[in-house]
């Protein structure tokens, strides 16, 4: 067959024929296709394609064990979030939405009603809610995976030198009752890192690198799928221009404000604190995924 434009998708497609394995046929065959016509339609240069293959091995260069260059990139391009909706969708279940570059790190065990919090320094804010089936039953010894940035809007490992490892993390276990809480701050809405090649395609598109604040879950219990999720704060900035595309209308709670000084004792906390209840509704596993 001679090599033309239009020989060519074809012909790569032919070269993954006998791939053993099914899936990866369909992936590489439907990629090619779709690779090879956004090619077509942007008809790159020369400099332009070289100037691609650059900013991709930058992006690699860019990644460390406490940085993911290439989830920033799949974030930005909303590509992270397209994949969250599409593996999300069981009625009734919390929606999914994306693990972000910063679930670098183990999170540290920590028991129910312990504060993540390790500077001391923010608007208290204690968490509630429980983890349920669809059908409402309670998942006692669920367990949720917990990270969120400081006040300032900064994670642990972008800070080694001010934050402690494990600030504003825990890995936490349902009571028998579904239930949750723990202790934490208010985090702040925050840019993404920008300083590396995504934030250069950022400010080359006229976009801003800001997200609203949040809190970041994985929540799993046996049996069931489970579900990366956030909750966001009503009241934040970019609630409605999130960079990564990842908020939606359910996961967004008002973390209420509280002066009950009495009941800020009970939970362990000092008044004025905020609170928030964000319940976590999995879906029961098909045992495909």
């Amino acid at each position: 067959m001679e090599l033309t434009e239009h020989t060519t998708t074809a012909a790569v497609q032919a070269s993954f024929a006998a791939t053993p394995d099914d899936r990866l046929r369909t992936v590489m065959t439907a990629l090619t296709a779709h690779l090879h016509a956004f090619v077509r339609d942007v008809r790159p240069t020369h400099e332009e394609w070289e100037q691609a293959i650059e900013f991709l091995t930058e992006v690699g260069h860019t990644c460390t064990d406490t940085r993911q260059e290439f989830v920033l990139l799949s974030d930005v391009l909303g590509v992270s979030a397209l994949v969250e909706t599409i593996n999300g969708d069981e009625a009734g279940a919390t929606e999914n939405t994306v693990l972000g570059p910063f679930h670098a790190t183990v999170s540290p065990p920590r028991a129910l009603g312990d504060t993540i919090d390790m500077l001391g320094e923010g608007t208290p804010c204690v968490v509630t809610g429980r983890v349920l089936g669809v059908d409402g039953t309670p998942l006692g010894a669920a367990v949720i995976d917990v990270w969120q940035c400081d006040k300032n809007g900064f994670y642990d490992v972008q800070q080694p030198d001010r934050q402690p490892a494990g600030n504003g993390r825990g890995l936490f276990h349902t009571a028998a009752d579904g239930r949750y809480w723990f202790r934490t701050v208010v985090p702040s809405h925050y840019p993404v890192p920008d300083d590396g090649p995504v934030g250069q395609l950022l400010h080359a598109t006229a976009r801003h690198p800001y997200r609203p604040a949040h809190i970041h879950f994985i929540a799993e219990a046996p049996g069931h799928r489970p579900v990366t999720t956030h909750v966001f704060v009503a009241d934040s900035p970019y609630i409605d221009g999130d960079t990564v595309f990842a908020v939606r209308d359910s996961l967004i709670r008002v973390f209420a404000e509280s002066d009950d000084a009495v009941r800020a004792e009970s939970l362990g906390t000092t008044a004025p604190f905020r609170h928030v209840e964000f319940d976590i509704v999995l879906a029961e596993s098909d045992g495909t995924r």
